[in-house]
């Protein structure tokens, strides 16, 4: 059976360019595609008059259109489309509880289109457990970089910590044949975080710069055994992770960062580095959860 992608849709310019990007995404990766669209009954009171039948024949003719302009533009694609009977997150949520990744439209500005307005797009981000990807749309079309750009990905921590957020963008490198662009930014910590320890184990690497190379090579190293065939340049800058990170994907065609799975007292959360790159990236970004 083959692994599937599923896309929210909408009728909206965003999820337009959602389903044209996850629909070539799916081609790329010999994926299945599935597009949904989420739609409850919830009748309001009066003034305002509805008829349930045209609103349940106005989500059929979104689904229908944009399945007809995914099936005209990638006819050899095989997919499925439904209308799923709940709300927007929950329905989405349980779509991409077996899929490989979620696709979602974005305005970009940390505005979600259509169903996915307010926090409903913040909220399948940080709770989805399939990676999330956010598209960008201008005239109805993804915002990419270049077809031949790089696939940047934004490493942190162990060999563990990073391993579904590398082997998600050497997977999405290895479809585009193009290079991977691995990222690590440090920053010195403050005078508090010095400790003998920690300040041992830097001048062993001669400095805190060469120990991150070093951190980057480890985490990166079973990674280019399992896709010798990716091209991998390794980024180690002192900076900020959202900044370095957007700065490296200038050019990209696709960013890849990691998102930990935790709860806090407010719930799921998106962290401040993926929260920084889905506001400001051009490029269609990926946020991946891991431990």
């Amino acid at each position: 059976m083959k692994r599937t992608l599923v896309v929210g849709v909408d009728g909206s310019p965003e999820s337009r360019a959602a389903a044209d990007w996850a629909g070539r995404e799916a081609l790329r990766r010999d994926m299945h595609l599935r597009v949904v669209h989420a739609w409850l009954w919830q009748p309001l009171g009066a003034p305002i008059v509805q008829h349930r039948e045209t609103e349940a024949s106005r989500a059929q003719d979104i689904l229908a259109e944009a399945e007809a302009e995914i099936t005209h533009r990638y006819p050899q694609l095989a997919l499925t489309a439904e209308v799923l009977q709940d709300t927007p997150v929950p329905a989405l949520l349980r779509a991409a509880k077996d899929a490989e990744m979620l696709v979602l439209g974005t305005r970009g500005h940390g505005v979600l289109a259509g169903f996915l307005l307010g926090s409903y797009g913040q909220q399948l981000i940080a709770a989805a457990e399939c990676p999330v990807v956010s598209v960008r749309a201008r005239h109805g079309r993804p915002v990419t970089g270049p077809d031949e750009g790089e696939v940047v990905v934004g490493q942190q921590g162990g060999v563990e910590e990073s391993a579904e957020v590398l082997g998600f963008a050497f997977e999405a490198a290895a479809a585009r044949r193009v290079p991977l662009r691995a990222v690590r930014a440090w920053s010195l910590p403050p005078v508090f975080g010095y400790s003998p320890g920690s300040m041992w184990i830097a001048d062993q690497f001669g400095g805190l710069e060469p120990y991150e190379k070093a951190a980057l090579e480890q985490a990166l190293e079973p990674w280019r055994l399992r896709y010798p065939e990716v091209e991998v340049v390794e980024h180690v800058e002192q900076g900020g992770g959202g900044h370095v990170l957007l700065s490296a994907a200038s050019d990209a065609q696709l960013l890849v960062v990691g998102r930990r799975v935790r709860e806090s007292a407010v719930g799921a959360r998106v962290g401040s580095v993926a929260h920084a790159v889905l506001h400001h990236a051009l490029c269609p970004v990926a946020v991946v959860p891991h431990p």
